[in-house]
């Protein structure tokens, strides 16, 4: 039996958990535990994004505004890299359902399954410089990786679900009449929809995992380009804005993909 708290005291028991964090961060950097340069100050993190959001100087004393970070806002950047992230996840979405459904129910789940836990295996860093190679630095080569990154648990979440429905509920359509066709769309994609949702969130996890080695090369405007690009400049409150950016970011979406999933199957975990 799981434990539930009510939504007020969940919110203050995150909000408690969060403020002792800050504290003990400002408290580590306001002693000189750690260097600024490795740790930046919890202030120096908010001027960074407020900075990045922001028309500013672009150097003290000068007359020259500059927008955001590298000529764009921080929003700007991480809408830049959800563009890509739904791109490839789409594509993943589109490829792998069908591709699952079919892997699941046929034979070509025999033959194929072990190319794909080929690719689930790879690191993503293992082929950006084939993509880059094969696409260009644009927007090509980082939508293929992030597809590349979201396709397999896409994939095998669907052949889990298929191979997770029972046959004599198949059987009992077929024998009520309806065709393989009906069969597919009234009892097998039904009952294999929850796994499918599941595989979507973890494919979104992937690809944000993704969304820096995506934007290594020409990455900007993204939020992953960014953070990579300012790590090289040792702007370390930039870095972690960016980090946390992209944290907050990932938390929302996946808190709207669970929203959209009991809407889809309310049925789960009610059986």
């Amino acid at each position: 039996m799981r434990d539930r708290l009510p939504d007020p005291r969940r919110l203050a028991l995150h909000v408690t958990s969060l403020s002792v964090l800050i504290l003990l961060w400002w408290l580590v950097t306001h002693l000189g535990l750690v260097r600024p340069l490795f740790l930046p100050p919890p202030g120096d993190v908010w001027d960074a994004f407020v900075r990045a959001n922001s028309d500013h100087p672009i150097s003290a004393g000068s007359e020259r505004m500059v927008r955001g970070e590298q000529n764009y806002y921080l929003w700007e950047h991480l809408v830049a890299s959800l563009q890509r992230i739904a791109i490839g996840v789409g594509g993943g979405i589109l490829v792998g359902v069908p591709l699952g459904l079919l892997m699941g129910a046929t034979w070509l789940g025999v033959l194929l399954e072990p190319y794909l836990n080929f690719l689930r295996s790879l690191p993503p860093l293992a082929y950006i410089g084939l993509l880059i190679v094969w696409f260009g630095i644009g927007d090509t080569s980082k939508i293929w990786l992030l597809f590349l990154a979201a396709f397999p648990p896409i994939t095998m979440a669907t052949i889990s679900g298929v191979r997770g429905v029972r046959e004599d509920q198949i059987n009992a359509v077929l024998s009520l009449g309806a065709s393989r066709r009906q069969s597919l769309t009234v009892v097998l994609l039904p009952s294999t929809l929850p796994e499918i949702l599941t595989g979507v969130r973890v494919a979104v996890g992937f690809a944000w995992t993704t969304v820096v080695a995506a934007e290594i090369a020409n990455g900007i405007p993204g939020i992953g380009g960014l953070a990579y690009l300012a790590g090289e400049q040792l702007k370390s409150a930039l870095v972690i804005a960016c980090i946390v950016v992209i944290g907050v970011a990932a938390i929302a979406l996946d808190l709207g993909l669970k929203s959209l999933e009991k809407v889809l199957v309310p049925w789960r975990g009610k059986a």
